[in-house]
């Protein structure tokens, strides 16, 4: 016997069950659609007299309504895609169709049982019990869907906005359908009226719950659909009975009311596609319901003004459209309040930004915009207009060593201060970064006192970090015709040139102060084209030991050929290239060409011919993070040892932050040497000596100069000589090399090896040199070694 191989059986996918819903809907809106034209077909054949009883008429609504729940019962089964909210809906759904049907099966039961009463037989009230507890089922189901969310003035709006369209719509229905019914001249069963009353009810509740709606689970299209199911046949049922009386029976129930299933089927199938994705986007919800019902409740009112009987009907309508108009009030009065609140808050918000737009975010001054603002519309009255440009100096350095943070709290203090000096007398403001301004307005205004009240404000500790902090101003007063740009530039100026003179200080502007001032700010310009044009040359003052003048190493030393000017001195031009920022590519150049020529010196002259080449670093170079990664490639590209090259560092430079600090560490374990520049100038102290990681002092000129002086006074001459002595003493217990600068004369040389100074470099005992000059030297010093009756220092 052969085995049967069992295959398994594919699960069916999401997709697959969707299409076989989709496919059970659609069978089933046929059906209900057949049903409705068979009882269409039966009506007509009926009317001309070849169709049977007229009890059968009752039989379509129940065999559509079962084949309308049946429909919905497939639709809430889905279990994948489908929101809770719309399978409580549904299944709520189901359960209202199912129960009108049973009503209607127990009225068509009823109605063939006595088929000759059928015409005149009132609804058995089993059965409108049931009809009626379906609709209320349904009309809670509607209820229970949710609307767009809000809350506050929002929420009782809504409320108020489904009020109206609510008592509008019932009214108008009221009108010209359910009161027609109760004056009719075959009056209806209170059943009938009943049932067509819920009809409408469901009707209007479900299209005033519609319109607030935005998207949801519940598609909008099957909800109106349902609500059509209960409106539409109720409508024309209604209709029916005014104009035709009892006969009207036949075609309500065989064609009118089986359209209520049709529409049921019609709002499943909308809600399979709107699970699929083919949901209409929502419109704008709940905007036209309320004044449409406003129109239909004035109506009637119309109808009487033109004639009609102002009959009961008449009167309850009259009543909805007091009750209408009164929650139209409320209505707008709401809407003017929360209008208003929109409207403060609004200016509010403009305020808010128009004060962010004219102030600085960090101080609250006014900003650079609305000081150029004020500035016009004081110049433009011709009045008396003054400025002063304060600039806070050496600022960076707090950023730099304390952080930023401290650095803003700092700013903020200043421009309390500010404001607390300047008080009503003109406007504080913050032009950016570390540099503040005040516009003073009026024949009383003193700026030169007001300058001075700043500069002795600020000379005392400010912010809670108790930190001292300097300014220099610079107050420039408007000329006749002066703009606002001519009078910004001549107070920077000003400002410019009270820092040259040394800081802490106020300038006045007055006429040719702008010219140097215009020539250094050009100079930057030009720095930037020598190095283009490779204007620069680099020097070498020879440093040599002091007991046998031999040359041991350079100090590298930058000079500017000019093509007009000639030889530009360092003094000039230095402090311009650390200004613009172009001292790092000068230092990267400086750098280059001295490893590049100390290499080329090894590789002539030996080993032994120069111990070190060194040149100077400034502060904004160590600031630089590539500064590290700079020096490592110039020493590989010229193969220059590591402890051939000394960087000397101003003690300054030094305390420039943790940048600086961790570029000097990372230079020091590379074996580069760093040597102290002009010690005893600066924040000398032994706690520095400690913490950088030096390994020559280089003693400044300052120190060397009248050392050699001898006039008979023993304490004069220890006094002239107790810093260098204190130097060299600190740097033999620290195990570090000295060097001497600036020495002139013979008897300085003296004075300080008898010090213990060993190493010195000055005019004395070489000018600075190009690179053939210390070739030369370095020559004659290997041809002196090499005669047997040279002795070797």
């Amino acid at each position: 016997m052969t085995r049967e191989v069992l295959q398994p059986t594919a699960r069916p996918t999401a997709d697959s069950v969707d299409t076989l819903e989709d496919g059970t809907a659609q069978r089933y809106l046929r059906a209900t659609i057949a049903v409705a034209v068979l009882g269409t077909v039966w009506c007509v054949a009926y009317l001309a007299g070849s169709a049977g009883t007229e009890a059968l008429a009752y039989v379509f609504v129940p065999v559509g309504g079962a084949l309308a729940a049946v429909s919905v019962h497939h639709l809430s089964r889905r279990n994948f895609g489908f929101d809770p909210v719309a399978a409580r809906f549904w299944r709520a759904i189901m359960l209202a169709v199912g129960v009108i049907t049973i009503g209607y099966a127990w009225l068509a039961l009823d109605m063939l049982t006595h088929a000759a009463e059928a015409r005149t037989r009132s609804m058995p009230a089993p059965a409108a019990a049931c009809v009626a507890i379906g609709f209320l089922i349904a009309f809670w189901a509607l209820a229970r869907v949710p609307v767009v969310p809000s809350g506050g003035v929002e929420r009782w709006r809504m409320v108020l906005d489904r009020m109206i369209a609510f008592l509008g719509c019932a009214a108008a229905l009221w009108y010209v359908g359910l009161a027609p019914m109760l004056s009719a001249r075959e009056p209806w069963s209170r059943q009938a009226m009943l049932l067509v009353g819920l009809a409408f009810l469901v009707a209007v509740g479900a299209a005033t719950k519609v319109s607030y709606i935005a998207g949801g689970p519940v598609d909008r299209v099957a909800m109106r659909l349902i609500a059509a199911a209960g409106g539409v046949p109720a409508g024309v049922v209604a209709v029916l009975a005014v104009q035709f009386g009892y006969i009207a029976s036949v075609p309500a129930q065989a064609i009118v009311m089986p359209l209520a299933p049709v529409l049921v089927t019609f709002g499943v199938a909308a809600q399979s596609r709107a699970d699929h994705g083919l949901r209409r986007d929502p419109a704008r919800v709940g905007v036209l319901l309320p004044y449409l019902a406003m129109i239909l409740v004035d109506v009637p009112l119309i109808a009487v003004a033109f004639g009609a009987p102002l009959r009961w009907p008449v009167r309850v309508v009259l009543i909805a459209a007091v009750v209408v108009t009164a929650l139209v009030m409320v209505r707008q009065y709401l809407a003017s309040r929360e209008n208003a609140r929109l409207l403060r808050t609004s200016r509010v918000q403009e305020d808010r930004l128009q004060y962010e737009v004219s102030h600085d975010g960090l101080t609250g001054l006014a900003n650079r915009a609305l000081f150029r603002d004020q500035l016009t519309s004081a110049l433009a009255t011709a009045g008396s207009v003054s400025v002063l440009l304060v600039d806070l100096d050496d600022f960076k350095t707090v950023n730099d060593l304390l952080g930023h943070g401290v650095g803003d709290r700092l700013l903020v203090s200043v421009a309390r201060l500010l404001r607390a000096e300047v008080g009503n007398d003109g406007l504080p403001v913050r032009v950016g970064g570390d540099e503040f301004a005040v516009l003073l307005s009026g024949a009383g205004a003193d700026p030169e006192d007001l300058a001075e009240r700043l500069l002795a404000a600020l000379s005392h500790p400010i912010s809670e970090h108790r930190l001292l902090v300097q300014a220099s101003i610079g107050i420039a007063a408007a000329e006749p015709g002066a703009t606002a740009d001519s009078v910004l530039r001549d107070a920077d100026v000003a400002m410019y040139t009270a820092k040259q003179r040394g800081k802490a200080s106020f300038v006045r502007y007055v006429d040719g102060m702008g010219e140097p001032v215009l020539a250094h700010m050009q100079l930057g310009g030009e720095l930037r084209r020598a190095l283009d044009n490779n204007e620069f040359r680099v020097v070498y003052q020879p440093i040599v030991r002091l007991d046998c003048n031999r040359l041991i190493g350079v100090e590298a030393l930058v000079r500017w050929h000019h093509p007009t000017r000639g030889v530009v001195s360092p003094a000039e031009f230095i402090p311009a290239a650390e200004r613009t920022g172009l001292i790092v590519p000068l230092g990267r150049f400086v750098l280059r060409e001295t490893c590049r020529q100390a290499a080329a010196w090894l590789a002539e002259f030996g080993p032994d011919a120069l111990k070190e080449a060194g040149l100077n670093v400034s502060a904004r170079q160590l600031h630089d993070p590539d500064f590290v990664h700079d020096v490592v490639s110039v020493l590989a590209d010229s193969g220059l040892p590591c402890e051939r090259l000394v960087l000397e560092v101003t003690e300054s430079a030094v305390l420039r932050g943790q940048q600086v600090s961790r570029a000097l560490y990372e230079l020091d374990r590379m074996g580069i040497r760093l040597a102290l520049d002009d010690f005893g100038t600066g924040e000398s102290s032994l706690s520095l000596l400690r913490a950088f990681p030096a390994a020559i002092v280089k003693l400044d000129k300052s120190f060397v100069d009248g050392i050699e002086i001898d006039d008979g006074r023993p304490a004069a001459v220890d006094a002239r000589q107790a810093v260098a002595r204190a130097v060299i003493q600190l740097a033999h217990a620290l195990g570090l090399d000295t060097v001497a600068e600036g020495i002139e004369s013979a008897e300085q040389v003296a004075a300080l090896r008898e010090l213990g100074y060993t190493v010195g470099q000055g005019f004395h005992l070489a000018e600075p040199m190009t690179a053939d000059g210390v070739s030369r030297l370095l020559a004659l010093q290997q041809s002196a070694a090499d005669s047997p009756e040279t002795v070797i220092c």
